[in-house]
């Protein structure tokens, strides 16, 4: 999450950085592998000292911390977490909702957790959950305190677990409290001394933030823009509300904005021209005081979730015509130097080998298609001006043909009412039709369908169909699922009115079992 105000203060004190490391302690059950993991966290951390943002003294993180000795170097000033208050998450958030999250971790919860968290739609527990939570919601309030106070021109919080899912009464989406609402709230509510009057919440994670449009949907004093995939109502979390037709409502209204892709693989310049053509120019209407950012990068170039393809350029550039829009323009580098520098970017490139080669090379359908997909790093952009015109032809024939493909799996799948089950996932047919309809073009390529076993359609889509006939002979071992995976897995089953918990759990069971 990140702050900035309209008007800088000096010089002396630019950015606010906040981390601590007690937010990693919210996490899988049993440690099982996770979307949303403390590694997540760390990863940014690592990568701040790697390039000498956070590494002002040269320690290491481990010794940093012991001696409490702030790894920032002069450009930032580093901030301490805080748990937020009661009152505060109040404000947006229900009592029996911040009672049960308060009290997940605690010893009377040991035995119920688990089965607690499966009542939610895509959310685990543990015993670092409720203090991990309650720093996130603080944390946000913090920096977005110091930068309305004057303090820092701009701040950003390394917070989890994140928020912009959670509703009013409910946790969601790996998210517990809707941290930046709660920031929000504060600073329009409780500090009517800083001046803080209008909020403008730019939402740039590939999902749409739900919870945080929910909170401030007849709220004037808060601008929201959301740009998301939509895939026609499929992508997570899978609510029609995610449309461009929700513009707020009563006071609030036109004071809403969702920019809804219906596809994956948009990139720099599908979000730029986002900002230019829609964002920016509504932001500098509004003229907010204060711009709160909820920054999931899950539609980055490589995000195996996502589907889209922003680079590091891309998002910099994205923050920076933000931050320039708030008038702050004196403490920025020029747009249009690295505008240029996006422009001209190969995305395939921006990635490690590994993946630049697995895009260059991704095919629609490995046994039924020869094409391959066009290169995510072709953009309109990029091509010479003589060529624009030959992209732009192929680009349709390409559509057409993918549009008038016939699938054998499709044509056997859709007379099947299917429930699918993962993380991040909805667990009903339109979140299924998400992933059915992305393979087309996008990461979703790989779903293969496998025969029916006890009348139940068996269909895969996280192997390819090599792997399978590895998998058949015995080459690669079966394992069964995680705990916290076949939980829901069992949801997907129950809420599909397939099996109940107690033969849903025994399937899986037996199924893990045994050979294909």
């Amino acid at each position: 999450m990140a702050a900035a105000a309209r008007a800088p203060p000096t010089a002396a004190a630019r950015v606010g950085l906040l981390y601590d490391e007690r937010m990693c302690a919210h996490a899988t059950p049993d440690g099982e592998d996770h979307p949303e993991k403390p590694d997540r966290l760390r990863s940014i951390w690592r990568k701040l000292n790697a390039e000498g943002v956070a590494s002002r003294y040269g320690l290491s993180l481990a010794s940093a911390r012991r001696l409490r000795v702030p790894l920032l170097d002069s450009r930032c000033v580093a901030l301490k977490a805080k748990e937020a208050k009661d009152k505060y998450i109040a404000s947006v958030h229900s009592q029996n909702h911040i009672k049960l999250m308060k009290d997940i971790s605690s010893k009377k919860y040991d035995s119920s957790r688990d089965k607690i968290a499966r009542k939610f739609n895509s959310i685990y527990f543990n015993k670092g959950s409720s203090e991990s939570a309650l720093l996130a919601a603080g944390s946000v309030i913090e920096v977005a305190e110091k930068v309305a106070s004057g303090e820092l021109n701009s701040a950003i919080a390394l917070v989890r677990p994140p928020g912009h899912h959670a509703e009013h009464g409910e946790a969601m989406g790996f998210c517990l409290f809707n941290n930046v609402a709660v920031a929000a709230s504060y600073l329009l509510n409780e500090r009517p001394d800083l001046g803080i009057k209008k909020i403008l919440i730019v939402d740039w994670d590939v999902h749409h933030g739900n919870g945080t449009q929910k909170m401030f949907y007849k709220d004037p004093r808060v601008l929201f823009f959301s740009v998301h995939r939509f895939d026609y109502g499929t992508f997570y979390p899978a609510e029609g509300d995610a449309s461009h037709c929700f513009i707020g409502e009563e006071a609030g209204k036109g004071y809403n904005i969702n920019v809804p892709w219906e596809h994956g693989k948009c990139g720099d310049a599908d979000y730029i021209a986002a900002w230019d053509h829609v964002l920016l120019p509504v932001a500098e209407a509004f003229d907010p005081d204060m711009i709160l950012v909820s920054a999931g990068f899950d539609a980055a170039l490589g995000d195996p979730l996502g589907g889209c393809c922003i680079t590091p350029n891309g998002y910099a550039l994205l923050l920076t015509k933000l931050y320039a829009s708030s008038g702050s323009e004196s403490d920025i580098e020029d747009v249009d130097e690295l505008y240029g520098t996006v422009s001209s970017v190969d995305v395939t490139q921006a990635a490690d080998d590994v993946l630049g080669e697995r895009l260059l090379k991704m095919k629609l359908d490995e046994d039924n298609l020869a094409m391959k997909s066009i290169s995510s790093g072709s953009s309109v952009e990029q091509l010479p001006s003589d060529s624009v015109e030959e992209h732009s032809k192929a680009s349709v024939f390409a559509s057409k043909r993918i549009a008038d493909l016939s699938f054998t799996w499709r044509s056997v799948s859709s007379r099947i009412y299917v429930w699918y089950a993962s993380f991040g996932s909805n667990m009903w047919k339109p979140r299924f039709l998400c992933y059915i309809q992305g393979g087309k073009d996008s990461w979703y390529s790989n779903v293969l369908y496998l025969g029916k076993e006890d009348d139940l359609p068996i269909l895969t889509m996280t192997c390819p169909s090599s792997d399978i006939e590895k998998y058949t002979s015995g080459e690669l071992p079966l394992a069964p699922p995680s705990k916290t995976y076949a939980a829901t897995l069992i949801r997907g089953l129950v809420e599909g009115k397939q099996l109940d918990a107690v033969e849903a759990a025994g399937y899986i069971n037996s199924a893990a079992a045994r050979v294909l």
